[in-house]
């Protein structure tokens, strides 16, 4: 293990559980202006657009792959449109023994104030237990099995190597080539079709926007830095997220954070929770990682 990776190792150890209310805070802004104006997943698509516009953009000391899922390392954000935590809810994790996540007081009164209202009788959990029977309720209420559903999104990813051969503006001409391809007179299900596609391309955007966001705060810190080493590292982090995922990766490093884009994407658009998988990333990996190994 060489100094950095133990240093990021020891970071990463030392960092503390928290729970961010910025996702939230955003998404509840976003649903107050815009619901009912879109389609679902246009609305969807929109709203994870907003997210990477507006989401805080980290990058630590010593890293080389960034990007984090929260403002910062090991701060996990919530998901109201989901499950609306509520207050008690907050400050039970805040004080539980094992697996505490901290929150500040004064997130808690403003995720109560902004948030809690609005997604009242909205989000999925009430959704689902709206539609359930009775006898599901009472064997859930008594402890019988746990609702899988309530505080994720559904379905489960294992992703293949696409990735690694086309970046998300070659996604979105392929889209384009689909809608081009729409019949609106002979399918019924076109104008859905249609709605689907639209936000398929308006993510490729957003998940672009994410990453040049990560290209200029990398350049903001290079200037900062009075390392050579750092900096010379942190305009490589430029060049790299202004790459990928737009483009196609062309080396190892490109090809790792080009996954890392797309799997805090998909689990920062909806909760994934534990259902995104890389597929087979060592085999994905290993091209790229076989031209850059020392020939012997």
């Amino acid at each position: 293990m060489n100094k950095r990776i133990e240093r990021l190792r020891k970071a990463s150890l030392e960092a503390e559980h928290t729970l961010s209310i910025e996702r939230a805070l955003i998404v509840t802004n976003f649903y107050k202006n815009n619901y009912g104006k879109y389609s679902v997943p246009v609305l969807r698509a929109l709203n994870f657009l907003e997210i990477c516009k507006k989401k805080t953009i980290y990058l630590a000391d010593n890293e080389l792959i960034v990007a984090e899922r929260g403002p910062y390392p090991k701060s996990v954000p919530t998901f109201p449109e989901l499950t609306c935590h509520s207050v008690e809810d907050f400050r039970v994790l805040n004080s539980r023994d094992k697996q505490r996540y901290t929150i500040s007081e004064q997130d808690i009164e403003t995720y109560a104030k902004e948030v809690i209202p609005y997604w009242k009788g909205k989000t999925q959990r009430e959704r689902i237990f709206s539609h359930v029977p009775d006898e599901w309720q009472r064997a859930y209420h008594a402890g019988l099995f746990t609702e899988f559903m309530e505080q994720r999104a559904p379905g489960h990813t294992c992703l293949d190597g696409k990735i690694y051969h086309k970046g998300m503006l070659d996604f979105k001409k392929e889209i384009v080539q689909e809608i081009e391809k729409l019949d609106y007179l002979n399918d019924p299900e076109a104008t859905e079709k249609s709605e689907q596609l639209q936000a398929m391309k308006i993510s490729c955007d957003a998940v672009i926007i994410f990453a040049e966001r990560h290209a200029q705060r990398a350049e903001e810190l290079a200037q900062k830095t009075s390392n050579p080493q750092r900096a010379s590292e942190l305009k490589q982090i430029a060049e790299v997220c202004r790459h990928v995922p737009a483009h196609a990766p062309r080396n190892f490093w490109e090809a790792i954070q080009m996954y890392w884009f797309v799997h805090l994407a998909t689990i920062t658009e909806l909760n994934g929770w534990d259902a995104m998988n890389p597929g087979h990333f060592d085999q994905h990996l290993t091209p790229f990682y076989q031209k850059e190994i020392p020939l012997t």
